[in-house]
């Protein structure tokens, strides 16, 4: 069983907690063009292009700008994100083993990166599946990264038992072929939902808090079958098996 999850918008390249294994990302090589052309453009141009403030364009600017050098900082990725999701995956109390079985179950989407595992060494960028690069044909990044993805992703969810659990936000389906993903894997994406004047709402930052918990459950039990998540509860979230189907698994609170 495989886990997949978006990546987040705030990264860090240092860290209290170490992971003793690194690795290289798998499309390291893109990610390098993607960050050259990105250097050519100014602050200003950044702050147009991925739709950021003056003082985050002015950050990116100073990343690009240094991300071929030797010296820029890289961290392993499921250290380096730092949103909400990964906040509740919290894998500051990790083991090696912990951080060995997760490198091999959960992949991390990214606009820049394509996909990366949780032992990834990744530094600090800022991009949107919506940006379009002239130097690359002028088409989206999630159009870019689509046909470079899906087979390799595919090939390495078969070689995890043929189950994704998809816990990643919409924007990244766009990504991938997903209705071929759908076709060649099974894939279930868990839905966390409250009640709110009467009907069922999904609020995102608990939503967002829910599937990084998932993760974290999915990683320190083990857990091997979609069946076994249906155990899952957290902040009075539990499943509803009534309000489910068999590519979809909902938990009410």
């Amino acid at each position: 069983m495989q886990i997949i999850i978006s990546p987040a918008k705030t990264i860090n390249t240092k860290s209290s907690r170490k992971a003793l294994a690194k690795s290289t990302p798998q499309f390291a090589n893109e990610a390098k063009e993607i960050a050259l052309h990105m250097a050519q453009y100014s602050i200003e141009e950044l702050e147009r292009l991925l739709k950021i403030s003056p003082k985050l364009a002015l950050e990116t600017f100073k990343r690009f700008e240094a991300f071929h050098s030797d010296e820029a900082p890289s961290l392993q990725a499921l250290l380096a994100y730092t949103g909400m999701v990964f906040k509740h995956i919290a894998p500051a109390d990790f083991s090696n083993e912990d951080f060995l079985y997760a490198h091999e179950h959960l992949r991390i989407a990214s606009p820049f990166y394509g996909v990366v595992r949780p032992l990834d060494m990744i530094k600090a960028y800022r991009m949107e599946y919506d940006v379009k690069l002239p130097e690359l044909g002028g088409i989206t990044m999630a159009d870019y990264w689509k046909p470079r993805l899906t087979k390799s992703f595919i090939k390495d969810v078969k070689k995890s038992g043929g189950v994704l659990i998809n816990l990643a936000s919409m924007d990244i389906q766009s990504s991938l072929d997903w209705k071929l993903l759908e076709k060649e894997v099974r894939v279930i994406t868990p839905e966390f939902k409250m009640w709110k004047k009467g009907k069922l709402d999904t609020v995102t930052i608990y939503a967002k808090m829910a599937r990084g918990e998932m993760t974290r459950f999915i990683l320190k039990n083990r857990i091997e079958e979609p069946e076994e998540l249906m155990a899952f509860t957290w902040e009075g979230f539990t499943f509803a098996p009534e309000h489910s189907a068999d590519n979809r698994m909902v938990f009410i609170c």
